[in-house]
């Protein structure tokens, strides 16, 4: 295996944060494929390696560690499977209209910031901001197959990003307004979603979040959903860029 099949550039990442990053294909390293992935690293000036590991290999966590590879996230998969029938779609929560996107922009400008981008302190914050506010954008145009949102009085508060994908069912992005926190619109979303995902014929659901969000832990685990996975999101940075 060549550095070529170690790892990948991004294009979207790199042209919308103005770097050049990449990603490790595999979530385990040894010192060898390392050693390519290095050289192929210098060879195409990659300011930002990702690299998301197997927690229970050791070798490859104490590798990444020695090579200035720095953990900024840890990943948590959750799963919900259909046991009878799926929970009903509340009334407080609709399909996006045309006249939501303003609203739901805002408020994925503020609704991320657990995310390991927040969190790396390389990238500047007002291009986090941007990037989910560009992430629901491109939802509501199609990179989702519905976005559902949570209203009101006739006004969008929260909202949630579904997709079919392997024949699984795929929450996405998730927000909910600061000023409507609390109202149990999470739950509503979470529910109206899983109808959604039936009424498609699909009886597994998956999500991720972050190990530090126990929020929306607490949310997903309250709704049925159980852990089904735990990964370590590194980040390793050309500090003399």
């Amino acid at each position: 295996m060549d550095a070529g099949d170690r790892v990948r550039f991004l294009t979207w990442d790199s042209d919308f944060f103005n770097l050049r990053i990449a990603r490790i294909q595999s979530d385990r390293l040894d010192a060898a494929g390392l050693a390519e992935i290095f050289a192929w690293r210098q060879a195409e000036a990659v300011d930002c390696l990702y690299f998301l590991a197997d927690p229970n290999h050791s070798e490859s966590l104490r590798l990444a560690e020695s090579h200035g590879f720095r953990l900024v996230d840890l990943r948590l998969t959750l799963e919900w499977r259909a046991e009878g029938q799926a929970p009903e779609m509340p009334p407080e929560v609709r399909l996006f209209q045309p006249q939501d996107r303003a609203a739901l922009r805002a408020i994925a400008r503020v609704s991320h910031t657990d995310s390991r981008f927040y969190f790396d302190g390389h990238f500047a914050p007002e291009d986090c901001d941007r990037l989910y506010d560009t992430w629901i954008d491109k939802s509501c145009d199609g990179y989702a197959d519905v976005v559902l949102v949570a209203d009101v009085g006739g006004q969008a508060v929260g909202y949630m990003t579904c997709s079919r994908e392997n024949g699984e069912g795929i929450i996405g992005l998730v927000g909910v307004h600061p000023d409507y926190q609390g109202r149990a619109l999470g739950k509503a979303l979470v529910h109206s979603s899983l109808a959604w995902f039936a009424g498609q014929g699909l009886n597994r659901v998956s999500v991720v979040t972050q190990g530090r969000n126990i929020r929306a832990q607490r949310l997903y685990q309250r709704c049925g959903f159980l852990s089904r996975s735990v990964q370590l999101w590194f980040h390793w940075w050309n500090e003399s860029r």
